[in-house]
């Protein structure tokens, strides 16, 4: 049937468990070569402007906003979505070109008055052209998705975290040189650290290196797709929107003028609000960051958080953003197209049943997760990270805050699905403004948190707080679109979620409790990760399959009731 998702979304998760799998061997290199520093701090404070616009443009608003248009005149007309899509990419490269070169002449300007050498913001201008072209991708992205080519888009991620570490492994060899250069020739007071400087600059520069390597395999894609047909995905003479509409019909203009102002009316309120949350991301990276980037103190009184406080953050949240985007995500990202399908039909009752399903769905892998990785965080940061400059407190460190995440991996998952849900009725605005009505208590939460004896943790507790409510308001509002959603068969389904979870932990505890008392060592943990998840994973084997539960089945791609 057309609106099945399921087998898209096992493309997508096996795909995605391949990028997060060399995205943790990515963090793994970096925490190993250099540690919870300042030094990795200034990096992920310098990706933090990429990774914004990436969510905004790419894969926020305008791919939300772009995908149900393209997918309803592409069944309708595909002369007209053929035309739009070439009008968006032209006008994405006009803009975020522009936004580009502003902002590396702010970064230029702004490097240069510091009185200190500021290299996060070097880092800054070094990776800021990705951001284009990251967006680009995504919006290729949304058009291979309606086609039902799932997989370039999924697997382009992994460019960027195998070029990583190729970067902060292979540059080992080139910091030794550029430290043995540095002492020689110039007579540096700290050759080592002019050579780690040199080594993060060159990762910085692999970054730019795989958006190239992305955008380039993403156009190789669609062109094989026939998507696009004998149309040019990007052409010079249509850079310019009046260009490509005053190059058509009378009734060909007016098809695709309409459909442009439909992209652009749900687009914006998305742009206006979604640039609100990432202003607050913004600000919390910027408390975690604040002893690298501004001081020690803040109106006199030292700052609660200590240097290494960002890393710690972005290394917790790929940790959970591991089965987040392996399962959460890859179900919110096929069932988009589906629902955009069904939705536009105006077919409450196939459009809830979908949306039921991946409700099921993502509660059938979100709450497991978030139980087992509180379980496991320990040894799993420990195997991941632990080695070179990274240490046991470290180690430590890390899983504390991966504590705070954790809890709401099932809310961060059924967010997504609610939040395409509500785009997929042209209703960009209900999701966006309870977002944003979780901006101010989420602000809120985090000042009062960090000074506490949670610290950088308090920043992840605050966000899987919100998520939280936010999972709950989206639940209450989806009624709008969708009779009973949660009804008596959703209903069943979680609560025997909770009841294989429940068993998943209890299979967890014992096995914990079997193992020896060990130091917080490399060897031993990855002893006791293989442990507590196979003895975890044949738990939710043997329930489900006792329980009979469908979506066990979902989950491996196939369509069962």
């Amino acid at each position: 049937m057309a609106e099945q998702f399921e087998k898209h979304a096992r493309t997508v998760t096996l795909l995605t468990l391949a990028s997060r799998v060399t995205g943790l061997a990515r963090d793994a290199a970096l925490s190993r070569v250099f540690g919870l520093s300042a030094l990795t701090d200034a990096f992920w404070f310098a990706f933090i402007i990429p990774n914004l616009f990436r969510r905004l443009f790419g894969e926020g608003a305008l791919s939300a906003a772009f995908l149900p248009v393209y997918s309803q005149l592409d069944k309708n007309d595909p002369q007209v979505a053929r035309r739009l899509a070439t009008l968006t990419i032209s006008l994405m490269i006009v803009f975020l070109g522009g936004i580009t070169l502003l902002g590396e002449l702010i970064l230029w300007i702004l490097s240069n008055q510091h009185e200190h050498d500021h290299l996060a913001l070097k880092l800054m201008m070094i990776m800021l052209p990705y951001m284009p072209l990251v967006c680009l991708v995504a919006i290729l992205g949304a058009m291979l998705q309606v086609h039902g080519r799932f997989g370039p888009t999924a697997a382009a991620p992994i460019v960027l975290n195998l070029l990583v570490v190729a970067a902060a492994w292979g540059g080992l060899a080139y910091r030794g040189a550029v430290e043995d250069f540095r002492q020689m020739s110039t007579g540096d007071a700290n050759p080592s650290q002019s050579a780690e400087i040199a080594h993060i600059s060159l990762v910085s520069f692999s970054v730019l290196l795989a958006g190239i390597v992305q955008l380039v395999w993403s156009i190789w894609s669609l062109q094989r797709s026939g998507a696009m047909g004998d149309q040019r995905i990007v052409s010079f003479r249509n850079l310019l929107f009046w260009r490509s509409l005053g190059s058509a019909t009378d009734s060909f203009t007016h098809a695709l003028a309409s459909s442009m102002k439909r992209v652009l009316a749900q687009a914006w309120p998305m742009f206006i609000g979604l640039g609100v949350l990432q202003i607050n991301a913004l600000l919390d990276n910027l408390i975690a960051s604040y002893p690298t980037t501004i001081g020690p103190t803040i109106f006199g009184l030292e700052f609660p958080l200590k240097s290494g406080a960002l890393t710690a953050l972005s290394n917790a949240q790929r940790l959970y953003e591991f089965p987040l985007g392996v399962f959460g995500i890859a179900v919110a990202t096929a069932i988009f197209p589906a629902l955009a399908r069904v939705g536009g039909a105006e077919d409450r009752e196939r459009f809830a049943a979908t949306l039921r399903r991946g409700l099921r769905l993502v509660m059938f892998i979100g709450l497991p997760a978030s139980i087992g990785l509180i379980l496991v965080r320990e040894p799993l940061t420990a195997v991941v990270y632990q080695g070179g400059d990274f240490s046991p407190e470290d180690t430590r460190r890390v899983a504390f805050v991966l504590l705070g995440y954790a809890p709401a991996i099932w809310a961060y998952s059924m967010t997504h699905t609610l939040t395409r849900a509500f785009y997929a009725k042209g209703d960009s605005m209900t999701p966006v403004k309870v977002a944003v009505s979780m901006v101010a208590l989420n602000l809120l939460l985090n000042f009062t948190l960090i000074w506490t004896p949670l610290r950088e943790a308090g920043l992840a507790w605050s966000t899987a707080i919100c998520a939280t409510l936010q999972t709950l308001i989206l639940l209450r509002l989806s009624r709008r679109y969708a009779d009973d959603l949660v009804d008596s068969t959703v209903r069943m389904s979680w609560l025997r979620t909770v009841a294989v979870t429940a068993i998943m932990a209890g299979f967890v505890l014992i096995a914990r409790s079997l193992l020896p008392a060990h130091e917080l060592a490399w060897r031993w943990a990855l002893i006791e990760l293989a442990v507590l998840v196979s003895a975890g994973a044949a738990a939710v084997l043997t329930a489900s399959v006792a329980l009979r539960m469908p979506e066990f089945s979902w989950a491996l791609g196939k369509r069962s009731d």
